[in-house]
């Protein structure tokens, strides 16, 4: 099964993380002393029909955008009640914990995941299943004379959430009930990208859904693209098939 690989423009700026840097000395300077707390997520669902995002933390500080209910935004951290996000458009300010569900990256929320391989920070540590289909993939690559395909941390994240996601609610598909097509999810987690693709697989066998892919054309032809220079392999166990698999590709 192959998604179409489509253009799409960025929909985060290369200074992103620049002008988050910066965001927060400014903040730092508004908000005076108020201790910052990293989180154990770093995506959140908005529960409120419409919440207001401030720029700081606390209802006397001026709107400077709105989220809608069920969109997907990017918490940084946290200041009393209230959360640092990143939203559509790039705003960066704090909005009210209560309407925030913190989405974790195993798929639960309300709490910190008990599964250590699959963390819940961006940080791109393979489990092992994961790490052998990469392995597989770049070996395909190179044998193709293409350069190797490099793990994304953001990526990598939402690879995970999709393959729990098709666990947890019993599909094989491109589209999630939840989270909709892969270029939808990728923009909900705020991941940039000028091409996109997704493989989706169900097996036993990490090698043998590495050559299931091989022998089909529309997989084959996503592992071999060029234009793809980054990766994110989610590989969680259940479902009648022994194992999900769902490798996300995107060019940049």
């Amino acid at each position: 099964m192959k998604i179409i690989q489509i253009k799409k423009k960025s929909i985060l700026s290369f200074g992103v993380l620049f002008v988050f840097l910066l965001t927060l000395t400014v903040f730092s300077t508004s908000f005076g002393m108020q201790h910052y707390y990293k989180l154990d997520f770093s995506t959140g669902l908005v529960t409120a029909d419409v919440l207001n995002v401030r720029s700081g933390p606390g209802t006397n500080y001026p709107v400077v955008t709105k989220v809608k209910k069920n969109e997907y935004i990017r918490v940084f951290a946290g200041v009393g009640n209230w959360y640092i996000v990143q939203v559509e458009g790039d705003y960066v300010g704090a909005v009210s914990q209560q309407y925030v569900k913190p989405v974790y990256a195993s798929g639960s929320t309300g709490g910190s995941s008990n599964n250590t391989t699959q963390d819940t920070t961006i940080a791109a540590e393979l489990t092992a299943d994961e790490k052998e289909v990469f392995q597989l993939i770049n070996e395909q690559r190179k044998a193709n004379g293409l350069e190797a395909l490099v793990i994304d941390a953001e990526v990598q994240r939402v690879a995970r959430i999709k393959a729990q996601d098709m666990v947890d609610n019993n599909y094989f598909s491109h589209t999630s009930p939840t989270y909709g097509s892969p270029f939808e999810m990728l923009k909900s987690f705020k991941v940039s990208y000028q091409t996109a693709g997704e493989n989706i697989a169900g097996n036993s066998s990490n090698s043998a859904a590495v050559k299931a892919w091989m022998n089909s054309a529309g997989h084959k032809a996503n592992i071999l693209n060029g234009n793809f220079n980054y990766t994110g392999i989610g590989v969680v166990s259940g479902s009648k098939y022994g194992k999900i698999y769902v490798q996300l590709f995107v060019g940049r």
